[in-house]
């Protein structure tokens, strides 16, 4: 039998910029409370919703201050209880958000670190080293961080510390007991409020290699290359989440709650080689893993059906996919229309496995340009202003009306979490709900048949219909079959010997053919 995560989807939420429920411009979690119902009416099978926690905002939420308390501009516990009430009251999974890389510069832990001084016990929970040169000015080793510049800073009193992202996000020594049995208690924190899973920030990461050893030239330029990192992928990880599994599987839960068993534990692992992130998701460890290799390939038939081929051969049966995220930007705008995003998320929903979307894909939303004055990201500041980061894939969802901030809040437009485009009136989920052509309509229809067609085996690789090297795919994954054409000439479906009309079409066909950059679905037992 199937574990219900193996062929869920997931709609990830990035609570400020979902829905605002007290004015403040500020999306929170009883406004996330109030529009359940629309992932719920999606299809989606669970809620993943990252960093609710109080945090200084150096990284959107990224760098926590407290891991079992909730920020104040966000909420508090019991909107959280009451968040997860709904949810199971849905039947929707609740899944959150754990950050075990690093904290905020404000955690108390840090602080402590600080004012006890170099080889104290505080600063054991971090990675404080000497650096080098005479006088110790340069820092102790070469590694970048991965929003640019080095991954340290120095102190008043000459240590250093390092932080793989920002400066305001100091990474923590995993080899110190005292993180190990924090972070334990985190997890039993929030599964005694009734979570069924976590999603794991940057799980590759927390272990770095005995000495921190140069890393070398080219960093976070090659991510193939990640797993030679003296940063990334360290053995020390594996035992780490055993540890976590074992929790999960034995924690007791709650009422609402899934059973342990049945609780998902996912890894954000940028791990590209097959064989290394297959170690993520083996029997004892982490359920899944996050499908970076998909997010990231082009709109290339023979790329994206090497990227399929190549999911399937990572050992273990935990296929995911995604075609966006809060890092990553949006597929209209990433693979250059919408009728492009539209056929790729047929592509994708028609996979085995399981499928993680993002807020606002639904609506077909492009990512959305913010002015410099308005930039959040620290990437902005860090890449001297060349990089303008990943706010333009954050900023708050279109809910109705004809103007900014379309229903998202009751704020001035000028006072939301980020800037709204003076263009998104017909992107509102209102205005698509009255159209059965929109994007809207094309997911909803697509999770219902997905649904009522599911894979026979979610971790089987579908059954190719099209020749290696054609420019266009398709594939049966039971009784559905899946055909996109990327190909400038239209491709007749009765050449791939299919019959009978399509259940759904990501655009219009022209005369029985399929359109260049547009998908279809059948039904045709196998």
């Amino acid at each position: 039998m199937n574990n219900w995560w193996q062929d869920m989807v997931c709609y990830e939420v990035y609570p400020r910029a979902f829905a605002d429920s007290n004015g403040d411009g500020i999306g929170d979690l009883p406004g996330l409370t109030e529009r359940l119902e629309h992932i719920k009416d999606l299809g989606a099978d669970a809620v993943w919703c990252t960093p609710f926690y109080p945090s200084p905002l150096a990284d959107g939420g990224y760098d926590i201050a407290d891991y079992t308390g909730v920020a104040p501009d966000l909420g508090t516990t019991a909107d959280v209880d009451a968040l997860t009430a709904r949810a199971h009251d849905l039947g929707l999974k609740f899944i959150v958000d754990l950050v075990p890389n690093h904290t905020s510069d404000r955690h108390p832990w840090f602080l402590e670190a600080l004012a006890a001084g170099p080889g104290s016990a505080e600063r054991e929970r971090y990675l404080f080293r000497p650096g080098r040169g005479a006088d110790g000015e340069l820092p102790p080793n070469d590694w970048q961080s991965a929003f640019g510049g080095p991954a340290w800073t120095r102190v008043a009193d000459g240590e250093w510390y390092c932080h793989l992202h920002a400066a305001e996000q100091p990474d923590l020594n995993w080899r110190c007991p005292k993180v190990r049995d924090a972070f334990a208690d985190v997890l039993r924190h929030w599964l005694d409020r009734g979570v069924d899973g976590f999603r794991v920030d940057v799980a590759h990461a927390l272990f770095k290699a005995e000495g921190l050893p140069d890393a070398g030239p080219g960093q976070h330029t090659d991510p193939l290359r990640n797993h030679l990192m003296p940063y990334y992928d360290q053995e020390e990880l594996h035992p780490l989440y055993r540890e976590w599994r074992t929790l999960l599987d034995t924690y007791p839960a709650p009422p609402g709650a899934v059973e342990p068993e049945d609780r998902v534990m996912v890894a954000e692992s940028a791990v590209f080689d097959p064989a290394r992130l297959g170690r993520y998701i083996r029997p004892g460890e982490m359920h899944q893993a996050f499908n970076f290799a998909f997010l990231e390939a082009s709109w290339d038939a023979k790329e994206l059906r090497e990227v399929i081929d190549g999911s399937f051969a990572v050992p273990g049966s935990a296929v995911t996919w995604l075609l966006s995220s809060h890092d990553a930007p949006r597929p209209v705008t990433r693979h250059g229309s919408l009728a492009r995003a539209r056929a790729a998320a047929l592509l994708m929903l028609a996979l085995p496995g399981s499928a993680y979307l993002y807020q606002g894909e639904e609506l077909g939303l492009p990512q959305a340009f913010v002015p410099d004055d308005r930039i959040l990201d620290p990437l902005w500041e860090r890449s001297g202003h060349t990089e303008r980061g990943r706010d333009g894939a954050r900023v708050p969802l279109p809910w109705s009306g004809t103007a900014a901030p379309y229903g998202f809040s009751g704020a001035a437009p000028e006072a939301t979490w980020l800037p709204q485009p003076d263009d998104w009136a017909p992107l509102t989920v209102s205005a698509q709900q009255a159209d059965p052509g929109s994007t809207l309509a094309l997911y909803r229809r697509a999770l219902r048949l997905r649904r009522t067609h599911p894979a026979p085996d979610p971790a089987a690789p579908p059954q190719w219909l099209s020749a290696p090297g054609a420019s266009h795919l398709a594939f049966r994954r039971g009784n559905l079959v899946c055909v996109v054409n990327l190909d400038e000439a239209p491709l007749p479906l009765s050449a791939l010997g299919l019959t009978g009309p399509p259940v759904l079409t990501s655009g219009p066909l022209t005369a029985g053919a399929l359109p260049q950059d547009t998908a279809a679905w059948l039904v045709s037992p196998a």
